[in-house]
């Protein structure tokens, strides 16, 4: 069996580490039978909600019936990694995460609705510096998160949904990164066929992204991040979402497009949240006795 190494760089959730790693994919998408051992020798510093991505690209490689291997992995890399679960299925032990930074890496089937539910309350939310929400709120959240989830269970027809997360509390504005990535049908497909029209990557996310724009007969929602999308402009977080060869993310409250070196047969979505923020939300028609900050 053929050894193909690949060297990894040090890789961060923004347009050069998602290019990377698309580009990572296209590269591989083809290899067959082969012993792929990717070498960790120059990754100093990788963003562990990465491993959503990187779980995909493994999957894919497995699915060829090529063998995947790591090695030369730096301590700081390999432990940040064994806290998150991400190396265990290839020999390594887990490691107690005593400063609760890392959100478990998960490999869903489709059809495990309720472990997903279940990540969203004990990996999500339960993060003690996670801006306070009201019930409802946090209810709506929810149902928008899972929403991204159905999305590609319905829309992906993939084998698995890769979840994942990172929180940087020594970070300015302490940011709580989620992952969620399927490896299917792209955005640009379905809303290209939807509309009957040859849109851009970037342009069907940004379609997708308006609320009540849904490829979805007889329903609407775009990509379901209407109210999730009002909460992180309030919150001065982030939105990345890539998907064939598009690009698209949301930060300080403005919208940058840019075109992939190589599409990914996928979608990403990754939100990251500002921990440092210290207000109170809730919904419009929520009653409250005394005033604090809302979401509409």
């Amino acid at each position: 069996m053929e050894r193909i190494v690949i060297d990894i760089p040090d890789i961060k959730s923004n347009f050069e580490g998602y290019n990377y790693l698309c580009s990572l994919y296209h590269q591989l998408k083809n290899y067959k039978d082969k012993n792929i051992v990717f070498n960790f020798f120059k990754a100093n510093f990788i963003e562990a909600n990465l491993c959503a991505l990187i779980g995909t690209i493994f999957e894919m490689l497995e699915e060829n019936n090529n063998i995947v291997s790591l090695e030369n992995i730096n301590h700081k890399v390999v432990n940040i990694l064994r806290k998150n679960s991400f190396l265990i299925k290839y020999g390594y032990p887990t490691l107690n995460d005593r400063f609760d930074t890392s959100l478990k890496y998960e490999r869903l089937n489709p059809q495990e609705e309720s472990k997903f539910y279940e990540y969203i309350k004990n990996e999500l939310f339960s993060k003690t510096d996670f801006p306070s929400l009201s019930d409802r709120l946090r209810s709506e959240i929810t149902k928008n998160i899972f929403e991204l989830y159905e999305n590609a269970r319905t829309h992906g027809k993939c084998n698995y949904i890769h979840i994942c997360g990172q929180f940087f509390p020594k970070a300015s504005k302490k940011p709580l990164h989620f992952t969620i990535v399927d490896k299917g049908i792209t955005i640009k497909e379905n809303v290209c066929n939807h509309l009957a029209k040859n849109l851009s990557g970037s342009e069907t996310i940004q379609w997708a992204m308006v609320r009540g724009n849904s490829t979805k007969k007889k329903e609407v929602g775009g990509l379901g991040l209407g109210i999730i999308f009002e909460f992180i402009k309030l919150n001065n977080g982030k939105i990345h979402i890539i998907s064939a060869d598009g690009y698209y993310e949301f930060s300080n409250g403005q919208e940058i497009t840019k075109v992939l070196l190589n599409p990914f047969d996928g979608t990403l979505v990754n939100l990251t949240f500002d921990l440092t923020d210290k207000h109170h939300y809730y919904l419009a028609e929520e009653s409250q006795e005394e005033s604090l900050d809302n979401i509409f």
